[in-house]
């Protein structure tokens, strides 16, 4: 009879934690960060505003990627297309106008501000040159399997 009365003990001592630990475990999962792509941008704040494209990099000194995408799209530059790099050290209210709140933010923009592609951190080179040739001829680049666009971009 003790032992009966020990296996009865030890089951609901077993079920009452398993209804404690259920009742931790949260329904929703947790916040998530997320962070944006401006959509349109003043020309005038940047460089070479009569280039027909812009190239805006936003960037910290302190961010090791950073100088990795400015790198790579400081070979994008050209008659018509203009590259600027934003450092948040010296241009911090260029980052908050835009409310940029993570680095290395890269915008492709066109003459009217409008921005046409967005990558929000590491980019490689083939999908930063896809982008720019997809923005001045749209259509030139075909979807790689079956993909409308990559997913760092923003229309």
């Amino acid at each position: 009879m003790v032992r009966v009365l020990i296996a009865i003990g030890i089951i609901v001592i077993a079920v009452a934690a398993a209804q404690i630990m259920r009742r931790r475990r949260p329904s929703d999962p947790p916040t998530q960060a997320s962070h944006t792509i401006p959509t349109q941008i003043d020309r005038h704040d940047f460089a070479d505003v009569d280039a027909e494209w812009l190239v805006a990099v936003f960037t910290s000194a302190t961010c090791n990627t950073c100088s990795v995408v400015a790198d790579k799209a400081t070979v994008l530059r050209s008659p018509s297309v203009a590259v600027d790099i934003v450092e948040f050290g010296a241009r911090r209210a260029l980052h908050e106008r835009y409310g940029i709140d993570a680095v290395p933010c890269l915008v492709l923009a066109g003459p009217d501000g409008v921005v046409a592609a967005g990558f929000l951190g590491p980019v490689t080179a083939t999908d930063l040159w896809a982008a720019v040739a997809d923005a001045r001829d749209p259509g030139s680049v075909r979807p790689v399997d079956g993909c409308e666009r990559d997913a760092g971009q923003v229309d």
